[in-house]
């Protein structure tokens, strides 16, 4: 029995001989990034508002995504992302994961207020996490990628940055939309209501007012950074005419964009090979705005 087992393990080792390329990079990736939890970039509300860095810990700049989460303005977590990341640790890029104030502590438009203010923070900070400020992209799902279209699409004359100090709102080399909300006022009062989505504006009296002043289809104009939408076509939650709605606009303002349509998609839970597909066009969207990672 001694014998045959020790040939059963002998025939066995080669399986175990190395990893998976996969495996590899996941092994590597602990000694390739150092962890700032919890910082807190803004006080509102009474409330600090943080965010994660994960900074490289090679010599940089680097490039450098911000992540905000999704949840309708109304609930998500930071934490919950994490996963959502990782894509873009393999590709090498610095990665700031933040939380903003949820409408069951401030009404719109504090959450813009706080993601615009996550940017500055960052910027100012730039050299304390190897951040290079002129590759600086913006993400998120959902409410997220509504929240990313606001941060690197709004003005400064909008004054939506007044809540931290500092120089007014740095530019963004790039956003990528993953299914965000456009026209909020469509999930708020129009057609798409969502009960959850309304909550983020309650009762106020110019509600509609504001949901102008935070939709991103209002702040269209030439000069923008390169945007690239990702939405399902059958998505029951954001409508994807809200997506071409952008694509068109954008189109007709000269901004360069790219709209990826997930034949099918509902919103979000796309298949392993559906989000394959989605990052590769997004590697392919960044390289050819000069926007590559580690090579």
């Amino acid at each position: 029995m001694t014998n045959r087992f020790l040939l059963l393990l002998a025939l066995a080792a080669p399986a175990f001989s190395q990893l998976t390329p996969a495996a590899t990079w996941a092994t590597h990736a602990a000694n390739e990034y150092q962890a700032y939890p919890n910082l807190t970039y803004v006080t509102a509300s009474g409330i600090e508002q943080k965010l994660d860095i994960y900074k490289r810990r090679d010599p940089g700049p680097h490039p450098t995504l911000i992540y905000y989460h999704g949840g309708f303005w109304a609930a998500g977590n930071k934490e919950g992302a994490l996963m959502t990341l990782m894509p873009w640790f393999e590709m090498g890029w610095n990665e700031v994961n933040v939380e903003y104030r949820l409408a069951r502590v401030a009404l719109a438009p504090a959450a813009v207020e706080d993601c615009l203010c996550a940017l500055k923070f960052v910027v100012a900070q730039a050299k304390t996490y190897d951040v290079d400020v002129n590759r600086i992209v913006v993400t998120g799902e959902s409410a997220g990628g509504h929240l990313a279209l606001t941060t690197g699409m709004v003005p400064a004359s909008t004054g939506l940055d007044n809540e931290c100090t500092g120089p007014r709102i740095p530019k963004v080399a790039a956003i990528i939309n993953w299914f965000g909300i456009t026209d909020v006022n469509d999930v708020i009062d129009g057609p798409n209501r969502r009960d959850i989505a309304a909550t983020w504006l309650g009762s106020l009296p110019d509600r509609v007012e504001i949901a102008r002043r935070v939709s991103p289809l209002t702040y269209v104009r030439a000069g923008l950074p390169p945007i690239l939408t990702v939405h399902g076509d059958a998505d029951p939650t954001v409508p994807y005419p809200e997506a071409v709605s952008l694509h068109k606009a954008l189109d007709q303002a000269g901004v360069p964009n790219q709209l990826v349509t997930v034949p099918g998609g509902k919103h979000g839970n796309f298949t392993p090979e559906e989000r394959t597909k989605i990052f590769l066009t997004i590697r392919e969207f960044l390289a050819k705005n000069g926007l590559a990672g580690k090579s």
